[in-house]
This record gives structure tokens, C-alpha cells and sequence, in this order.
């Protein structure tokens, strides 16, 4: 949870120096995603990519987005929405990468073996991601009906 929180303060921080937009760590993410092979995505892309099933955040999330002029939106329909990065989305999102670069990437660069241990991390995640993904199904089989005991 410390590490979550954290880097969602950093993805907040690091937006916030370039771009006068207050953005939640999760918005950045959509943010970055969108722009992520400079190929438009749709709600459904959005909240696959993210693991998430709380579209209505999502949306309001894009809302906001939207209105700081970040990304466009075109097409219209329940699923022919898609979402794609604006000009200023696209400088604002360079200029993150740079300073990631420049402070990120610059303090973690010093840290002897980071690399294979971010890759055993990575590959530890993806598995529990998967065990929890398939327990919350079984779980949800064995709910109970409202005001039963």
C-alpha cells in the first residue's frame, strides 16, 4: 500500500511540474495509456488495460481530462467513443517523460541489480494479479442474497 501511495504522489508530483492540472495518480495513468503507441482507445481498451471495472470513474476521470485539454474524443455511441491524446496532451506528456528521466530514472539508475529484481517483481505481480482475478470470481459465486444470514 506504501509503495501504491508513493507512486501515486510521484505520478501526481511529476504531472503537476508539467502541466498546472491536479490529476489523481490513476487519471495520469489513463493519461499516459491513451498516449501509449499513439493509437486511440475506447473505454472498453481503457478499462482492460487498467484492470478496472468502474467505468463510471472512468468516465468522469476522461471528464476531466477533457476539459483540461488533454485528450479529444471522437465518434459517438455507447462503443464508438475513442479517446486520443491533444496537442498540449501530447507536450505534457513528453515533458513528464523527461522529467521522469531526469529525476527518476536518475535515482534509480545508481541501484546495483534494480533491473532483475524489478523483472522478479514484475513476473511475482502478474502471478498474484491472475490468483486474485480468479479468487474474486469464486468469491462472487458464493455471495449472499441481501438480508440473508
Amino acid at each position: 500500500m506504501r509503495a501504491f501511495e508513493a507512486f501515486g504522489r510521484w505520478q501526481t508530483e511529476c504531472l503537476a511540474s508539467s502541466v498546472e492540472f491536479s490529476a489523481t495518480g490513476p487519471e495520469n495513468a489513463l493519461l499516459h495509456i491513451i498516449r501509449m503507441n499513439d493509437r486511440p482507445k475506447t473505454i472498453h481498451d481503457l478499462a482492460n488495460m487498467t484492470n478496472r471495472v468502474d467505468v463510471p470513474n472512468i468516465q468522469y476521470s476522461l471528464r476531466k481530462l477533457k476539459q483540461a485539454g488533454l485528450i479529444e474524443s471522437s465518434g459517438s455511441g455507447r462503443s464508438g467513443v475513442t479517446y486520443a491524446v491533444s496537442d498540449l496532451g501530447r507536450k505534457v506528456t513528453d515533458r513528464f517523460a523527461d522529467v521522469r528521466s531526469e529525476l527518476l530514472v536518475a535515482a534509480v539508475s545508481h541501484v546495483s541489480g534494480l533491473d532483475k529484481g524489478l523483472q522478479g517483481s514484475t513476473r511475482t505481480l502478474e502471478l498474484m494479479t491472475g490468483i486474485y482475478e480468479q479468487a474474486a470470481r469464486t468469491a462472487a459465486t458464493h455471495r449472499r442474497k441481501p438480508g440473508a444470514e
